[in-house]
């Protein structure tokens, strides 16, 4: 068995990770865009996330991953001749790679051309977005991704749905997914419109500290020499890490958010200059994450403090007079506003 790099032996990049946790503990915060270098383990941190994410329960065989409670509304499990529920199994929480050079087909879906011609049925092939429902879409160098394919996940993001009209089908399906970006910002910015799209952003570097680069290395090197053992000596992490997710989810609808952390949030967003209201929703739902993840029954200003860099540093218009990066202008206002 192939295993996946432990998300607990990462070192550094205390920042992506949180993000990366925190869409696991409330999907609806709207995914994460990791920009950086190359080699700084933006891929390994994503498939780290699946080896860590708790078990989905599907319809077995359902290739939508429908969780066979309505199975009328799931264009598989609706053909079904049996007027019980379908059987459910447990799987890996779905983590799906977007390939940059995809076609729309692909991404979507389309006619199974074989059984077409060997059946002479019209039958729909899923794609991608089936695939990746109630799991993770994972783009790899989203700055180069093509425009007709942004603008495909821009209208499923928002719908949560994947509608697919071609070649004398019709078919709707659920494509409700964490969208999970990353890219080097020498080769091209995200277009507006996507990079709107994504709950929190972060800057990720190669470390400077020549102990935790001495500490990656040595990671990687044990874990590329005796895989099964590497993983076995995270196991007791990971398992922590696991539970306190779970944990997390089942307490995320209790954590309050008073009508100061409200107007905190506002403040903020207005200090910024970010454009609608996005900002404010995404930074209450991140707040109320990070507050139920600490075990915390309450959003305090701490908790806005840690994330509103990733909430809102995407979110800022630019400015001619301020050389200032993104980061530096979220923690100047966070200061201002917030204090500390």
């Amino acid at each position: 068995m192939r295993h996946a790099f432990p998300f607990s032996a990462i070192v550094g990049q205390d920042e992506m990770k949180r993000a990366l946790v925190l869409t696991a503990i409330d999907a609806g915060i709207g995914g994460v865009l990791v920009f950086g270098d190359r080699g700084t383990g933006k891929s390994t941190a994503v498939r780290a996330l699946a080896a860590l994410l708790p078990t989905i329960r599907v319809a077995e065989g359902c290739p939508y991953n429908c969780d066979g409670q309505a199975p009328k509304t799931c264009p598989h499990c609706s053909q079904s001749k049996s007027r019980k529920k379908p059987k459910t199994v447990e799987v890996p929480t779905p983590v799906v790679d977007l390939p940059l050079g995809a076609t729309e087909d692909r991404v979507v879906g389309a006619l199974d051309v074989e059984r077409a011609l060997t059946e002479g049925k019209k039958v729909f092939e899923p794609g991608l977005l089936a695939r990746a429902n109630r799991g993770y879409l994972y783009i790899d160098e989203a700055n180069l991704l093509e425009d007709h394919i942004v603008d495909l996940l821009l209208d499923v993001a928002q719908t949560g749905e994947n509608m697919v009209e071609r070649e004398g089908l019709s078919v709707r399906h659920d494509a409700r997914f964490v969208l999970v970006g990353s890219g080097n910002p020498e080769e091209g910015e995200l277009r507006p419109q996507l990079l709107d799209r994504f709950g929190l952003s972060v800057d990720v570097a190669s470390p400077n500290d020549l102990d935790q680069r001495i500490e990656v290395i040595k990671r990687r090197d044990a874990f590329d020499r005796d895989p099964d053992g590497f993983v076995a000596e995270w196991q007791g992490e990971t398992d922590a890490l696991r539970d306190g997710i779970l944990a997390a989810r089942e307490r995320l609808g209790t954590v309050a958010s008073s009508d100061d952390i409200l107007r905190d949030c506002a403040r903020l967003c207005i200090a910024l200059g970010s454009d609608g209201l996005r900002g404010e929703l995404t930074l209450l739902r991140t707040g109320r994450a990070h507050a139920a993840f600490a075990g915390r029954d309450e959003i305090t200003l701490e908790d806005l403090r840690i994330v509103a860099p990733s909430a809102l540093r995407h979110r800022l218009r630019r400015d001619p007079l301020d050389d200032a990066g993104s980061t530096a202008r979220v923690e100047r206002v966070i200061a201002d506003v917030l204090g500390g």
